[in-house]
């Protein structure tokens, strides 16, 4: 799949017309899940008649405005957040299950193979539907043109805080040519740095948020002076609150960029990548580091890395991050740590690194200990192709005969219940 976003330029009574079509979306999700609390044994198809019913009630003639396809878009959504709680609730999740709520501020509406239509020369849309959007002009570095109307599988309305925002899902099986060495990397993510690599070299840290906390903490003062509580606000606390969102979404986007330019530069470098797999939603939880964790973006990178690593056929190996810290990576002996302890200092053996760089070859050793138990097993040999030769393990030879494209699959490796079985891989969340 690939997706390409173009910003919306119309008018205002247009944009107020998209706006209308959100909270309608809004209002068909919000009742589909009303619907599901009330009825037993609710199936997703009983959520798409809904959508039909709802068109046909004369109390709510605004849901026949949005098309069809869309309205049944919004009831999948509603059905996914039901899944998702069945699901957790199924392998009894720890905490909470994700309940579905209802949406109270929703940003976007999502449309099919209908309610739409493309300019020839790919750079005007129309909406179709019941609102009357009208044709909007399509800005975008990507040209819509190389590609055919029949390929474009979805179109997603978003309102963000500069403008609104058209985005195609195209049904497109990206490849790009990489160039295999035999080269490989660990990373070790960090604060301080952003990442350490097994060789000890360092990524700087942006921390976007820090640098412009003064920033958004004064705008943050001035919403919160021109907010009237029960009255309805004023033109100057819009344009206050829109500041302020602007400011976040400029951080959205340094964050965003800076995540996908490392993750493709590390893939484009590397044949084998390994790093830690780190529960961030865990580590949120201290509250003590929740924005220095937030700030330097983990799971944005760590999604990228395994977008571009799938793109360009190299293998990425997430291993458990349990001790990687403490042990010294020549012994194995335990070495404690406070957070402000910057530097390995071994009294087993007497080895002097960096945190970060004994990290990263702890993290190494667990990547190839995890991809030799794969290789050596049974599934290994059935699902990678891997050659006979290569059954004791010897991680080299592959990477050396070029066999990695046989094996780019473990791009989506993660480990689900068990650390240590090579036969729990899965897909990434």
């Amino acid at each position: 799949m690939l997706v390409i976003e173009a910003k919306l330029k119309g008018t205002t009574t247009q944009y107020s017309k998209l706006d209308e079509a959100i909270r309608t979306g809004q209002f068909i999700r919000n009742t589909c899940l009303r619907y599901w609390e009330a009825n037993i044994g609710v199936t997703r198809n009983d959520l798409q008649k809904l959508c039909s019913v709802l068109a046909k009630n004369k109390e709510t003639p605004w849901a026949k405005k949005l098309n069809s396809q869309a309205r049944q878009a919004q009831a999948d959504r509603a059905w996914s957040a039901i899944q998702r709680f069945y699901e957790n609730c199924r392998l009894e999740k720890p905490g909470k299950k994700g309940y579905p709520k209802d949406k109270k501020f929703s940003r976007s509406v999502e449309y099919k193979n209908s309610g739409w239509k493309l300019s020839y020369d790919r750079r005007q849309i129309t909406f179709t539907d019941g609102f009357k959007v009208g044709t909007m002009d399509l800005w975008s570095s990507r040209d819509l043109v190389c590609y055919a109307e029949k390929q474009i599988s979805r179109v997603r309305v978003i309102r963000r805080a500069d403008g609104y925002y058209a985005q195609f899902l195209l049904d497109w099986d990206r490849r790009e040519k990489h160039e295999f060495k035999g080269k490989m990397t660990v990373i070790d993510l960090g604060l301080k740095e952003f990442y350490t690599d097994s060789d000890g070299n360092t990524v700087e840290n942006p921390k976007y948020l820090r640098k412009s906390e003064r920033r958004i903490k004064m705008l943050q003062r001035r919403v919160s002076k021109k907010h009237i509580k029960g009255k309805k606000q004023s033109n100057r606390y819009q344009k206050a609150r829109q500041a302020l969102a602007l400011a976040n979404l400029k951080i959205s986007r340094q964050r965003e960029d800076r995540a996908r330019k490392e993750a493709l530069a590390l893939v484009k470098s590397n044949d084998l990548i390994v790093y830690e797999d780190l529960k961030i939603q865990n580590m949120v939880k201290n509250h003590h580091l929740a924005k220095s964790i937030s700030d330097a973006s983990w799971y944005q990178f760590t999604q990228w890395l395994q977008y571009f690593a799938k793109v360009h056929g190299v293998i990425v190996i997430a291993v458990p991050p349990h001790n990687t810290t403490v042990d010294c990576s020549c012994c194995q002996a335990k070495v404690k740590k406070t957070l402000s302890t910057r530097t390995h200092k071994c009294s087993a053996c007497g080895t002097v690194l960096d945190r970060d760089h004994n990290a990263a070859k702890n993290i190494l050793a667990k990547g190839f200990k995890l991809l030799a138990e794969y290789l050596n097993s049974t599934v290994g040999h059935t699902e990678s192709g891997a050659k006979s030769s290569k059954a004791q393990g010897e991680t080299n030879l592959w990477l050396k005969n070029g066999d990695v494209l046989a094996l780019s699959w473990l791009d989506e490796l993660r480990t689900k219940n068990s650390w240590e079985s090579p036969s729990r891989f899965g897909t990434p969340n």
